[in-house]
């Protein structure tokens, strides 16, 4: 990639493009989308702001990037669980996988769709928009992927898939904000543990 030609300018990027979108995630991950400043990015991604706006856009599209790479990399836990046998295997693969994401030496810690939206401004908005409909978009798929454990007889015919659902994601963010006050790994599975104790069946 780094060899790539680049439209704007008429020469090769000078830059590797996946490394530079890791980089940004990781901005975004640590400080909020609002908390991650033009030079903060560029910093960190070892580019200049004309490389930047050439690449990916503006700041807006730089963290739908990201969040896109986020989803796929640290947070592609979430579609693994929906493949899962049984809804409580989904149920503990989405909160371990949790776990594990939020709590990776190296990373920041607590999850990217939560930090991105502290302290959101009316600049922020649209980050925001981004944030609520990735977040609603993962609560409909596991609705959807309990129904079916309800219609093949895995859950029982009384349970509410659409409650367990908003539980488990409820949950999830919940381990997040407790990574981000310092619980380790060992703590949050016991919560994890706590979480499953009473699924139905």
């Amino acid at each position: 990639m780094a060899d790539s030609p680049n439209a704007a300018f008429g020469r090769p990027r000078e830059f590797d493009l996946d490394e530079a979108l890791e980089r940004a995630m990781q901005v975004f991950w640590a400080r909020g989308y609002d908390g991650a400043s033009l030079s903060d990015l560029i910093g960190a991604m070892g580019i200049t702001k004309s490389s930047m706006y050439a690449a990916y856009g503006n700041k807006e599209q730089l963290f739908r990037k990201a969040l896109q790479r986020y989803a796929e990399g640290p947070a592609s836990y979430a579609t693994r669980a929906l493949k899962e046998p049984t809804a409580r295997a989904v149920a503990e693969t989405f909160l371990r996988g949790a776990v594990r994401t939020v709590t990776t030496p190296g990373r920041p810690v607590g999850c990217m769709s939560v930090q991105g939206a502290l302290a959101l401004s009316e600049q922020g908005r649209a980050a925001h928009d981004v944030l609520v409909d990735w977040r609603n978009d993962a609560g409909v798929r596991l609705e959807e992927r309990f129904q079916r454990a309800v219609d093949e007889g895995d859950l029982p015919g009384g349970a509410d898939p659409r409650r367990l659902a908003r539980f488990i994601m409820t949950t999830g963010f919940g381990l997040a904000v407790q990574a981000a006050n310092g619980l380790a790994t060992e703590d949050l599975d016991e919560i994890v543990d706590t979480a499953l104790s009473n699924w139905p069946s």
